[in-house]
């Protein structure tokens, strides 16, 4: 399943997976009734081609050993699902450049593949893949699927699945100014063009998206998109120098569904917010007073504000795969530069060669485009980061030096500082009686079970599990209560989450949510007010902070590729917003606003994906794996009052395993001195030392021979980056190799190493000096990493770095050490 992540607002789509989502109907984002045979293998914790290998095994049992009449009943009523067809390039018919819209070529396909016994019910093409795939998708019957995963033109069949979708101050809190730094070196980035995967764009009546007279008024030549209209959707009105592309992609959700998803069904028009949140985020043009209501007001303006922007809608009631894939596949043939992507698995990383998403951004990367993706809000657990390929950019979630404090203040003098965005009328200084939820029907406030005779008038204390805050809220209003206050999960630790209330309402830590129980349980008559002090920017508590929901490494997938990648602002964060939903996204807030405040990694996604498009006009030269690292090795780990970024998860030290090589730091970026390379071929070497066979990796669309490339290693891919796995019970030696080029300003340039060695490992560096020359502009070196004799470690991870210095550049590297959890015991 695919998330699209922002974590305020109350869909199921957008909740991160602890509190467990709400819902009082079959979620949108599990398959359709027709797929359960599928969800079933799924849930026992199977991959999507395991799954599949499930699904045939029991056609096959199932089928009768002599055909009969019946059994032609049996089949003509088969269930068809939607399937992703991987195609050998030598046996792919040839498509037009839009190969989305012919599907033709591959009934063709089809109905030489299929026999006719099994043809019944008919199958049906969707989607025609030849840029971000070979191939195409396709409504098809269990059988039907198994005939063609056997048949030698085809490389692979993969189920369709859902995946779920995971501002004022943000400029100057990174540095971005207009006068000075990466801004005026990219020229805003106005030959740029970023493609946002999301649920569309709303631009009527928003600034963010309007036509700019500071921008030549065509996109740049190069980009050969557009814009569809729909019945709620005039591409031609809406559609200006700045929007330069909308378009939507819904045979697989709608083929999922078999229904239609309301007024913007046939169109790009964006009715959830998300996407028009994230595509201003990277690149909204700058607008004066922008604010929710009287929050966060300022200069709301876009990382790369003289980017253009390209939309394609993917996500409706959840985001099918199928439709992700033909979008990577427009935007590759409409030349964009870069993509943005804050959406993406749902539990544990897929192998690449079964990830549509992840074949998708290799093709990208492949041909120059910067995928810049989401790691998931499924923190603050370990090896709960997706988007984990190593050609991905990817990002994890922090904060800004701005709250929106809402103070619980108790009867007895205590005052315990919320997060609120609460916009009507307060509460006042008079106390009114205070309640747990548990005692007046409800302890998560679940809607109908509160007793209204005992709350009306009264503050709700609710606990945090199940429902959204937003629901409970509306319960709370519903039975006559006076206001609400919403305890987080004792996982968040010092992190409590901001929400766009309609009710007075505070949201609190775990920490202070115990301590206003317990008052509640010894007072005969607790009392309570809620005072909302509105926007604070300042040092307290320092900045940034690791948000605890932000997903967290090592990478489960692959562990010796050190994700995430990098962090960047993603809580609290303020952006344009659609008209046809509210703040809260319930039914009954009937509020409409041109500005929404809400978190995720969705929304840190963007930042970079904005900040990649300047580098890649400052920097043309540089391939998609330089600009990440450039971005990675520049980055700090420090935050405003001098300590390591804290973790709010624990109210200690964060690692890298939580925020990456660091938060970015755009300025740094532009003239990182030395970068990691890496290419189609280093990815190709990569996937043939995890072992994939040669027909796996032709799913990526290049052709490969493993056994030219034996004696390679997964931990010496080009990575700007060291993550070390030490075998069980073994005295262990890891050697890594990597290439560095100079892009410095001087070809003549000598670097040497600094070392801070993790616990427990002696790191040597060879050569520990780098010399470079107009002549030899790269070079290689090797990094051993022994077990030390003596010592000890205290947990499964110990962290260091590698750092090059010139004197002028600082190129570091984190290097995180994974131990076995029996090694952990006897150090």
């Amino acid at each position: 399943m695919i998330w699209i992540g922002n974590y305020s607002t109350p869909s199921a789509c957008c909740m991160p997976r602890c509190p467990p989502t709400y819902s009082s109907s079959p979620s949108p984002l599990l398959p359709h009734s027709n797929h359960r045979p599928l969800a079933a293998t799924m849930e026992l914790g199977l991959t999507p081609l395991a799954a599949l290998c499930v699904l045939l095994a029991l056609a096959v049992a199932a089928a009768p050993v002599a055909a009969t009449e019946v059994e032609v009943e049996i089949s003509t009523a088969e269930v068809q699902s939607s399937y992703i067809v991987h195609v050998a390039a030598g046996h792919a018919p040839r498509l037009p450049r839009r190969g989305l819209l012919t599907t033709r070529a591959y009934g063709s396909f089809l109905r030489d593949h299929i026999p006719v016994e099994l043809s019944t019910p008919a199958p049906r093409v969707l989607y025609s893949y030849s840029h971000a795939a070979t191939g195409f998708a396709a409504r098809l019957t269990g059988r039907q699927a198994a005939r063609l995963a056997s048949s030698g033109s085809v490389l692979a069949v993969v189920p369709d699945v859902m995946q779920e979708l995971h501002t004022t101050l943000t400029p100057s809190f990174l540095g971005l100014s207009p006068s000075s730094g990466l801004l005026p070196a990219s020229n805003g980035a106005s030959d740029v063009v970023i493609g946002v995967l999301d649920t569309g764009v709303y631009p009527e009546g928003r600034a963010s998206f309007s036509a700019d007279a500071s921008l030549p008024p065509l996109p740049p030549g190069k980009f050969r998109g557009g814009c569809v209209s729909g019945p709620s959707f005039n591409g031609s009105k809406f559609c200006n120098n700045k929007l330069v592309g909308a378009k939507f992609f819904h045979k697989g959700q709608k083929a999922a569904l078999g229904s239609a998803f309301g007024e913007d069904a046939e169109s790009p028009l964006d009715t959830n917010g998300h996407g028009t949140h994230t595509s201003s985020t990277a690149a909204g043009s700058a607008v004066a007073d922008g604010a929710f209501f009287d929050y966060a007001r300022g200069n709301a303006v876009g990382m790369a504000p003289g980017a253009r922007i390209a939309v394609y809608k993917v996500c409706w009631k959840g985001c099918a795969s199928s439709d992700i894939l033909a979008a990577f596949d427009e935007a590759i043939a409409d030349g964009v530069d870069v993509i943005s992507l804050s959406l993406g698995s749902n539990g544990k990383a897929p192998d690449f060669y079964s990830d549509t998403t992840a074949v998708g951004a290799f093709r990208a990367v492949s041909k120059g485009i910067v995928v810049s993706a989401s790691a998931g809000n499924s923190g603050p657990k370990e090896s709960t980061a997706v988007n984990v390929a190593p050609w991905f950019l990817t990002v994890g979630a922090s904060t800004l030096n701005r709250q929106f404090p809402a103070d619980v203040v108790l009867g007895n003098g205590e005052t315990f500082t919320g997060t609120s965005l609460y916009a009507g009328e307060p509460l006042g200084t008079t106390k009114v009686p205070l309640v747990h939820a548990g005692d007046v029907g409800s302890k998560i406030c679940e809607e109908g079970k509160l007793n209204s005779t005992v709350v009306a008038g009264k503050i709700v204390f609710c606990d945090p599990g199940v429902y959204a805050r937003a629901a409970k809220e509306q319960a709370v209003k519903l039975a006559g209560g006076a206001g609400a206050i919403f305890g987080s999960p004792e996982a968040y630790g010092e992190q409590a989450m901001t929400s766009a209330y309609v009710h007075p309402a505070t949201a609190v830590t775990f920490a202070a949510a115990e301590k206003i129980k317990k008052y509640i349980s010894e007072q005969t008559s607790p009392t309570a007010t809620i005072v909302f002090r509105g926007t604070v920017v300042g040092p307290t508590p320092p900045s940034p902070r690791m948000a605890s929901f932000s997903s967290r490494g090592p990478n489960s997938r692959t562990p010796e590729i050190f994700k995430p990648d990098i962090t960047a602002p993603g809580v609290d964060i303020l952006a344009a917003w659609t008209g046809a939903n509210s703040p809260s996204e319930l039914p009954s807030d009937t509020r409409r606003v041109k500005y929404n405040i809400i978190s995720g990694t969705s929304m840190s996604c963007p930042h970079v994906s904005g900040i990649a498009a300047l580098l890649r006009q400052a920097r043309p030269e540089w391939s998609p794996a330089m600009i990440k690292s450039a971005l990675m090795t520049t980055a700090y780990n420090m935050d405003s009052a001098g300590g390591v970024i804290g973790d709010m998860s624990t109210g200690k030290a964060s690692t890298p395993f939580a925020r990456g090589a660091g938060h970015v730091d755009p300025n740094r970026a532009v003239d990182p001195g030395l970068v990691y390379d890496a290419g189609t071929e280093d990815y190709i070497t990569f996937l043939c030392a995890l072992g994939y066979t040669d027909k796996q990796i032709a799913v990526f669309g290049s052709s490969a021979n493993c056994s030219t490339r034996a004696g390679s290693s997964v931990g010496d891919h080009n990575y700007p980056a060291f993550s070390v796995v030490f075998a069980t019970n073994k005295m262990a030696v890891v050697r890594q190799r990597r290439v560095m080029r100079n892009v410095g300003g001087d070809a003549r340039a000598t670097y040497r190493a600094k070392v801070t060695a993790p616990d427990g490992v002696l790191v040597t560096v060879s050569p520990r000096t780098l010399r470079f020359t107009a002549t030899q502009k790269t070079q290689e070196y090797v990094v051993t990493f022994a077990q030390r004799i003596f010592g000890s470690v205290t947990g499964n991870h110990t962290f260091g770095s590698i750092e090059w210095s010139d004197r002028k550049h600082t190129v570091t590297s984190p290097i995180a050490i994974t131990w076995p959890a029996s090694q952990v015991a006897e150090m």
